[in-house]
């Protein structure tokens, strides 16, 4: 089934005779590969930000957390060009039209590596870099300022706000899930925000019988 479009429903996504590339290394960005051959992509080019994973783990040395190595997924066996430590600058277009991609490699602290640049032809592209902080735009524009945007150890950028009744720096405004503790599992966001619901109920009504 063709992609549908949240914005423009009726104007499908279809990768069929496109070159397709997708920014990201998880599992979002290997389903965006595999759905892109599926529907007869020419080419798809996966980009990680990320160095290349060695070919064999070392559990003891990273133990208790995820050991690391160089995994290839069905759909990335399928023939997607995988580039890793490269950064996406710029997208490319003319007339309203994708036409590349532009990128550099990067360092071990994930800098632009001077003359390193390079374009990837692209007809179409596909983000999956999971949730990248909350936007410069919008809310936080509008606000002025007002609303505390703090860099957590992963140089994550959420807007600051308690865990206990995730009221934020702006009166009547609050924060939960990942826009206020950064990327992670949805269990957190679906608890955050039943216990947000909570903490805004009581705020209104003086009180509230809304599990925590």
């Amino acid at each position: 089934e063709p992609i549908q479009s949240v914005a423009w429903p009726s104007h499908p996504i279809i990768a069929s005779g496109q070159h397709v590339v997708v920014v990201g290394g998880g599992d979002t960005a290997s389903d965006c590969v595999g759905t892109a051959f599926r529907q007869g992509a020419v080419r798809v080019t996966q980009l990680d930000i990320r160095p290349q994973p060695p070919e064999k783990e070392d559990k003891l040395a990273v133990w208790p957390y995820w050991a690391t190595k160089m995994r290839t997924s069905s759909s990335q066996a399928e023939g997607a060009e995988r580039e890793f430590q490269v950064a996406t600058l710029e997208f490319i277009g003319e007339d309203g039209q994708l036409t590349g991609v532009r990128c550099c490699e990067v360092d071990e602290k994930r800098k632009p590596i001077a003359g390193t640049e390079f374009v990837i032809r692209a007809d179409l592209a596909f983000i999956a870099i999971g949730f990248a902080g909350p936007a410069a735009t919008g809310v936080a524009s509008e606000l002025d300022g007002q609303m505390r945007i703090v860099t957590d150890s992963r140089r994550s950028k959420n807007v600051e706000a308690n865990d206990r009744d995730y009221k934020t720096s702006v009166e009547r405004l609050y924060a939960a899930g990942d826009v206020r503790r950064g990327q992670s599992l949805v269990v957190w966001a679906i608890r955050e925000g039943r216990q947000a619901a909570r903490s805004i109920d009581e705020a209104l009504m003086g009180s509230s019988v809304l599990p925590r």
